[in-house]
C-alpha cells in the first residue's frame, strides 16, 4: 500500500481539481529556484505535491528532529518496479545477507542525501529540481534504478540558516562578502539542534536524526549513495574519485566504479565549461561519514562538494571577480545527481553483481588479520550493553560466551598476544558475517594510513573508546548464545535496609545518580574502598542511606534502580568490616549541584553542544546555558559548577572579569575548563602552566633546514599534526576525578597541548608518560612533545577547584569511556 503523506491543504487542492499535473518547483513555490532560500516546510510541501500526482513515487516520514520537524524519504522508480517495490527491497536485503542469492535483473538502488549540513543550503533546493526531473514521464533510467531521495537530513540546522538569511539579506542581493548576509551569527546552521555534525555521526548514531535515518538505510542497503555538500566559495566543484588515504578495506571495484561515475560527471561539466576537481582533499578513511559508512557497507559512497556554503548566500563575489549564484550551485548539484542515476542505471548489472559478491565474501572469506573479537565485561556490564547497542544499530552480529573457555588473542590494552579466559557474559563477535568490513574498521587496533594528510581523526577503535578489555583473535570463534546471561535486576522495596549500595563505573550510573538527586534523595560516596556484608566495594560506590531520606525511601530507590537497570546491594548496618564506616568523614555527601555551561562567539559550538547533549539527552539533569556576553549579569551564588567548553573566551582576557571568576572559585565554586579554555586559564597566574617544549627534543639545527621545496609544503606541515590519535593515560584512581576507572584511560588526542605537573594545592590525576602512544597519525615533532605531562587534574583555589580536562572526553558523544570521567568532574570532585 502506498504511504503518501498529504497535507490538509493539498487534499483540498486535489478535491478542487487543482494540482492534477506535475508542477515545476518554480510553478509550485511561486518564485524561481535560486532567487531565495526555501523554508523546510515548503520543500516538504513540494515533495508531497509531486507524490500526489506521481503514481510511481512514495513519500514517507521516517522520523522527527529534536525540534519536531519531519524527516522524509521519497522513493521513485518505474511503474513496473513500483508495483513490486517491497519485493525488490526484500530481495536486495537477501543479496546483502551474503547467502549467494543472485540479482535476477533487479534494479540498482541509488540513495541521494541532501543538506546534512544545514547551512549548505543549496542541497535541498537541488533536491526539489532533481525530483521534478525524475518524476517526468518516460524516465528511462528508472527502469534499472530505484532512487531514494532524502531532501534534508538536518532540518533544524537548515532552518537556523534559512531564517537568519531571509531576515537579514538586502532587497538588492549583495555579493560583497563583508555584507551582513554573508556572516551567520554563532552557532551557525551547519550542525543540528545540539550542535552536532551529523556527517560525523553515521556509525555512532548518537543523534536522533542519525538513528532514525540509519534504520531506514539498513532497510534498503543501496548500491550507490551520494552525500551532497558545499565547500569554500572559491573552490570549484568536487566529485569522486576520492582523495587518498582510502582505507584498505575499500575494494578495487568500488574504486573503479567511483572513477566511472566521476568520468560521467566530468562529461557533463566539460560540456558546460564548469570547473571541477577530483582526487584531492576529501579522503575516505574515518568511518562515520556519509561516503565512508556506505562504502564500508558495500555501496559506492561519494561526497559531492559545491563551492558556496553559509557564506555564499544567494550571490557571492569570488576572488577571480566572478559572482557565484545560488542558481549556478543548484545546476551543478542537479547535474551530478542525475548523472549518477544515469551511470548507475547503465551499470546496474555490474553494480548488483559486485554488491552481491561483496557480502558473500564477507560471510565466507572475510579479509583482515582477525577472525573474531572478544570484549570482556570485566565487571562493567553497563558499558558492555552500550557497546551492544552500537553494534545492533549497525547490524553487526554478536553474542555472548563461547563453547571454549580459553583462547589466545591480541590484547588491545598491552599490545601483546596472550592467552585469556572467556566468561559467559563476555561479548563475542565472529568476523564471518555480512558487516565484516565495517566490523574490521571499527575494531582495528591501528588503522593503516597510506597517506598522512587526512581530513579527520585517524584512530577510533571501539575497545579504547569504551575502555573495555578486548582481544582480537586470529582463530574463528562462535558465540555460545545471542542473549546476555540472565540476571535478576528487579528490586522490591526491602524490609528497611540501613543503606543501598550502587556501583559507579559507567554513564548509566551517572544517570542513576542524576535521577536520585532530582528526586531529592540524599546520596553519598565512599572515598576509599570498603568491605560490607562480606563483599568488597571500590572507592566511588554510591551509598544511599535511610537516614536523611523520606518516608518513600525504599520505593523511590528501587523504582529508579529498576528503571535504569542498576545493580543494588543491601546492607543492614553502617558498620563495615574493612574501611571507613558510613558516618566517617571519608564518606562524602553528593550535593545536587547547579550547573551552567558557557556558549557564544569564539566558543566551539561542537564542544558546547556535546556538554548540552550530555546533560539533557544522556543523564537528564538540568543545566543553565549562559551566553558569554551575559556572564557579568550572573548571580554567582546560584551556580555551583561552571563549564567552559573548548574555545577562546573574551571574559578570560579581562582582568576584572577573571578576578570575579577567581573569587567565585575561592568561595567554593567549581570550574571545569576543557581543551582551549584550559590553555587560556594557563595564561593566568592561577598555578596552571602549559608545558613548554623541552630543549632536548629539538633537532640539531641545520643551517640549510629552512631551504625546503615548495612542492613539499603539505608534507612539512604534517610534522606538527595530530588529527586524532589514541594515547594511554596513567590515572590516579584514588582521586574522585578517576573513580570507576582502572589505572589507565585511553584518550583521543587532537592537539599537542600538555601541562606541567601541579605542585602545591593540586592533584595530577591523568598523566602522559613516555611511550604512551597507541594508535593513529601523529606528526614527528608533536609525537616528541607528548610525554611526561598532565592531561587531567584538579587545582585547588581557596575553597573551590578548577578541574582540568585537556582533551575532549565527550568527543562526538561516541567516546563512551570519557563520559564517566566528565560525570566525575561534575558530581564527584568535591
Amino acid at each position: 500500500m502506498r504511504k503518501v503523506l498529504l497535507s490538509a491543504v493539498w487534499m483540498i487542492f486535489m478535491l478542487s481539481g487543482f494540482a492534477q499535473s506535475l508542477q515545476t518547483p518554480e510553478q509550485f513555490l511561486g518564485y524561481p529556484l535560486g532567487s531565495q532560500f526555501t523554508p523546510h516546510y515548503k520543500v516538504l510541501e513540494y515533495f508531497k505535491a509531486v507524490a500526489a500526482v506521481t503514481p510511481n513515487m512514495q513519500l514517507v516520514q521516517y522520523g522527527t528532529t529534536y525540534e519536531g520537524r519531519p524527516l522524509m524519504l521519497a522513493t521513485i522508480t518505474s511503474p513496473e518496479n513500483f508495483g513490486k517495490l517491497e519485493q525488490i527491497r526484500q530481495h536486495n536485503l537477501e543479496l546483502a545477507g551474503g547467502n549467494g542469492k543472485t540479482a535476477n535483473g533487479d534494479p540498482v538502488i541509488v540513495w541521494l542525501s541532501y543538506n546534512v549540513h544545514g547551512n549548505e543550503a543549496v542541497s535541498s533546493e537541488a533536491a526539489m529540481l532533481t525530483l521534478y526531473k525524475l518524476a517526468q514521464k518516460d524516465q528511462q533510467w528508472l527502469k534499472n534504478t530505484v532512487v531514494i531521495i532524502d531532501p534534508c537530513l538536518n532540518p533544524d540546522g537548515r532552518e537556523r540558516y534559512v531564517n537568519f538569511y531571509n531576515q537579514v539579506h538586502t532587497k538588492m542581493i549583495d555579493p560583497e562578502l563583508f555584507g551582513r548576509e554573508h556572516h551567520e551569527p554563532w552557532p551557525g546552521g551547519r550542525a543540528n539542534h545540539y550542535y552536532f555534525d551529523l556527517n560525523r555521526d553515521w556509525a555512532w548514531q548518537t543523534q536522533t536524526e542519525s538513528r532514525q535515518r540509519i534504520l531506514q538505510y539498513n532497510r534498503w542497503m543501496p548500491q550507490v549513495h551520494v552525500d551532497f555538500h558545499e565547500q569554500s566559495i572559491n573552490a570549484p566543484y568536487y566529485f569522486a574519485p576520492a582523495a587518498e588515504p582510502l582505507h584498505e578495506v575499500i575494494k578495487p571495484w568500488q574504486r573503479d566504479m567511483q572513477i566511472l561515475i566521476g568520468k560521467n560527471n566530468a562529461k557533463y561539466f566539460d560540456n558546460e565549461g564548469w570547473l571541477y576537481f577530483t582526487k584531492e582533499v576529501f579522503d575516505m578513511f574515518y568511518p562515520s561519514y556519509g561516503d565512508t559508512y556506505p562504502t564500508y557497507n558495500g555501496a559506492i559512497g561519494m561526497t559531492y562538494e559545491q563551492g558556496g556554503g553559509g557564506h555564499a548566500g544567494i550571490a557571492a563575489l569570488k576572488e577571480d571577480g566572478d559572482t557565484l549564484t545560488l542558481s549556478q550551485r543548484i545546476a551543478h548539484h542537479l547535474t551530478t545527481g542525475l548523472s549518477t542515476v544515469e551511470i548507475s542505471s547503465q551499470q546496474a548489472n555490474e553494480l548488483l553483481s559486485d554488491f552481491t559478491h561483496y557480502f558473500y565474501e564477507a560471510v565466507h572469506t572475510p579479509e583482515g588479520p582477525f577472525n573474531a573479537y572478544v570484549i570482556k565485561a570485566a565487571g562493567n556490564t553497563e558499558k558492555l550493553a552500550s557497546l551492544a547497542t552500537l553494534l545492533n544499530n549497525n547490524n553487526i552480529r554478536f553474542g555472548y560466551g563461547a563453547a571454549v573457555n580459553k583462547a589466545t588473542g591480541f590484547n588491545y590494552f598491552n599490545g601483546k598476544t596472550e592467552g585469556f579466559t572467556i566468561e559467559k557474559e563476555d561479548l563475542v563477535i565472529n568476523a564471518a558475517q555480512p558487516r565484516s568490513n565495517l566490523l574490521r574498521v571499527l575494531f582495528e587496533p591501528d588503522s593503516h594510513l597510506n597517506d598522512s594528510i587526512t581530513y579527520d581523526i585517524t584512530a577510533w577503535a571501539l575497545p579504547y573508546a569504551y575502555g573495555l578489555p578486548s582481544y582480537a583473535l586470529k582463530q574463528s570463534l562462535e558465540p555460545a548464545t545471542d542473549s546476555f546471561p540472565a540476571a535478576n535486576n528487579t528490586y522490591l522495596a526491602a524490609a528497611k535496609p540501613y543503606a543501598y549500595l550502587a556501583r559507579w563505573n559507567s554513564i548509566k550510573d551517572v544517570k542513576f545518580l542524576a535521577a536520585l538527586l532530582q528526586k531529592k534523595i540524599m546520596v553519598r560516596y565512599a572515598e576509599e574502598p570498603f568491605t560490607a556484608g562480606g563483599k568488597a566495594f571500590p572507592a566511588g560506590t554510591l551509598i544511599i542511606t535511610r537516614s536523611g531520606n523520606g518516608a518513600h525511601f525504599d520505593e523511590d530507590v528501587t523504582a529508579l534502580a529498576n528503571k535504569f537497570k542498576t545493580g543494588l546491594d543491601i546492607v543492614g548496618t553502617g558498620f563495615v568490616e574493612k574501611g571507613m564506616d558510613f558516618g566517617s568523614d571519608k564518606v562524602h555527601y553528593i550535593k545536587p549541584v547547579r550547573v551552567a555551561v558557557v556558549m557564544g562567539d569564539g566558543i566551539s559550538s561542537l564542544a558546547a553542544g556535546e556538554v548540552w547533549h550530555f546533560f539533557e539527552q544522556q543523564i537528564g539533569y538540568p543545566i543553565t546555558v549562559i551566553d558569554e556576553q551575559n556572564l557579568d549579569a550572573v548571580n554567582w551564588k546560584n551556580i555551583d559548577v561552571l563549564i567552559l567548553p573548548d574555545g577562546t573566551y573574551k571574559y578570560l582576557g579581562e582582568k576584572e572579569a577573571t578576578g570575579r571568576l577567581k573569587d567565585w572559585i575561592s568561595a567554593g565554586g567549581k570550574l571545569i575548563a576543557m581543551q582551549d579554555a584550559l590553555s587560556q586559564i594557563a595564561t593566568l597566574d592561577w598555578g596552571i602552566k602549559m608545558k613548554k617544549r623541552d630543549e632536548d627534543i629539538l633537532e640539531k639545527k641545520d643551517e640549510y633546514g629552512l631551504v625546503k621545496p615548495y612542492a613539499n609544503r603539505e608534507r612539512e606541515s604534517v610534522k606538527q599534526m595530530i588529527p586524532g590519535a589514541i594515547y594511554k593515560v596513567q590515572l590516579d584512581n584514588t582521586h574522585p576525578l578517576a573513580f570507576g576507572f582502572p589505572d589507565t584511560y585511553y584518550t583521543l588526542k587532537q592537539d599537542s597541548k600538555i601541562y606541567e605537573f601541579l605542585e602545591d594545592g593540586g592533584w595530577n590525576v591523568g598523566v602522559l608518560k613516555k611511550d604512551n602512544y597507541l594508535s593513529g597519525f601523529v606528526g614527528t615533532e608533536t609525537r616528541k612533545r607528548l610525554k611526561d605531562g598532565l592531561l587531567f587534574g584538579v587545582k585547588e583555589i581557596g575553597e573551590g577547584k578548577i578541574v582540568m580536562i585537556a582533551d575532549d572526553v565527550l568527543f562526538r558523544s561516541f567516546w563512551e569511556n570519557g563520559k564517566l570521567l566528565f560525570g566525575n568532574a561534575v558530581f564527584m570532585v568535591y
